[in-house]
């Protein structure tokens, strides 16, 4: 099994390519562009991945999962969160009915 040792890996790399010269990596350039490039990529991600479960191909599958989860840990290294943030979301989610946690936000 591997380890979720990889979201804190990749999140401290993220974070050392925000300010890191455009040039020099993909994630910093797509720093340097801003939120719209980022939400751009994230928007395509999300399509490719739905396009791949459509597809029934369990390894594209995986692999425009991964392609999602990395743009989206980008976006949150972006707005100043982390995988740490939606983990924190989803323990206190956890033994809620998913009716429920809905209808709660509505309320708010």
């Amino acid at each position: 099994m591997v380890s979720a040792d990889i979201l804190e890996r990749l999140s401290t790399m993220l974070a050392g390519r925000h300010g890191a010269d455009p040039s020099s990596s993909y994630v910093a350039r797509l720093f340097h562009k801003g939120t719209d490039e980022i939400l751009k990529k994230v928007g395509e991600e999300a399509v490719e991945t739905i396009m791949a479960a459509k597809d029934g191909n369990k390894l594209h599958l995986v692999r425009e999962v991964a392609d999602l989860w990395f743009h989206t840990l980008v976006l949150l290294e972006h707005a100043g969160l982390s995988h740490e943030d939606v983990l924190a979301e989803l323990a206190r989610r956890e033994g809620i009915s998913g009716i429920d946690e809905k209808n709660a936000r509505k309320e708010q």
